[in-house]
């Protein structure tokens, strides 16, 4: 299966995520009305903020999938990566957003009537339904290796855990601790922008041109097996959507001909895709000199 299949394969995970999020948005909102609960109503206008990024998850992956132009010579890859990023701002917002109501709350010692039971059984409800969505997509997201799919499905998980948080904040109201809200709303808030920083940092680290050290190094061993390989004098790597785009400089043999040369990169560049899965190599040969 080819990158743009992977995309394709990643769009159906973004479409559970956009249908997820919509219906329970409008379960929770109505419920939460005829419950009078906050934690279930924030919980629903959560969800419905989340429709937006999973459509910009879904737009980066359409977009991702058009061939090269003029414009782009290696293709538009690179904007599954913006749509993860997208998706990290929107988090951190929502994170942060959680965080400063827990604090207006605590501030102003609001406190309310015990909200209807169904409220708490329908955030579990929607809890469960969106670890379910979350596994799928963490799963798809594996296989196909599409970051911004993955980021979508760190969202899904957060979105469990705010549920989670609602529902904690409900049944501790049943008994009269109504100190539970505000601290399981503090901590889902901590947990989705630690999330969103995650996904930040991974999404600039690619948009930077930036690249693990330590694969760096696997990658050169690897090519240091190669046994018409004298020396590799240097090895850089950037990523492009989810293909690792390598420049190497190796030094062979200087009584080689063109052919055989030529043969040594072919061998190379299959042994990378074997061990590493790589399958854009550029490969600068230079004479090895004692």
């Amino acid at each position: 299966m080819n990158y743009a299949d992977n995309l394709k394969q990643a769009e159906k995970g973004a479409w559970i995520s956009i249908i997820a999020y919509i219906t329970l948005s409008i379960i929770k909102l109505l419920i939460a009305y005829v419950g009078d609960s906050d934690a279930l109503r924030a919980d629903g206008l959560n969800n419905a903020t989340d429709v937006i990024a999973s459509i910009a998850v879904l737009v980066g992956l359409k977009i991702s999938r058009k061939p090269p132009d003029n414009d782009h010579p290696y293709g538009h890859y690179r904007v599954e990566t913006i749509a993860s990023l997208f998706a990290a701002f929107i988090m951190a917002f929502i994170g942060i957003q959680v965080i400063f109501d827990t604090f207006q709350k605590v501030i102003s010692n609001k406190v309310s009537e015990a909200p209807n039971l169904l409220t708490a059984w329908t955030a579990l409800g929607a809890a469960i339904v969106m670890f379910f969505v979350y596994q799928f997509n963490v799963k798809l997201a594996k296989k196909i290796e599409s970051s911004s799919l993955n980021a979508a499905a760190q969202d899904n998980k957060s979105d469990a855990l705010v549920s989670i948080g609602a529902f904690v904040g409900i049944i501790g109201a049943q008994f009269g601790l109504f100190w539970l809200d505000p601290l399981a709303g503090f901590v889902v808030g901590i947990i989705i922008c630690k999330t969103a920083l995650d996904i930040f940092r991974e999404a600039t680290l690619t948009l930077t041109d930036g690249f693990e050290e330590d694969r760096l190094k696997e990658i050169q061993a690897s090519i240091e097996k190669v046994k018409e390989v004298k020396e590799v004098i240097d090895v850089k790597g950037r990523i492009h959507g989810n293909q690792s785009l390598l420049d190497v400089t190796i030094l062979v043999d200087p009584n080689l001909n063109v052919i055989q040369s030529h043969r040594i990169t072919e061998d190379i560049e299959n042994y990378l895709y074997d061990q590493h899965k790589i399958t854009y190599v550029h490969i600068h040969i230079e004479p090895y000199c004692k």
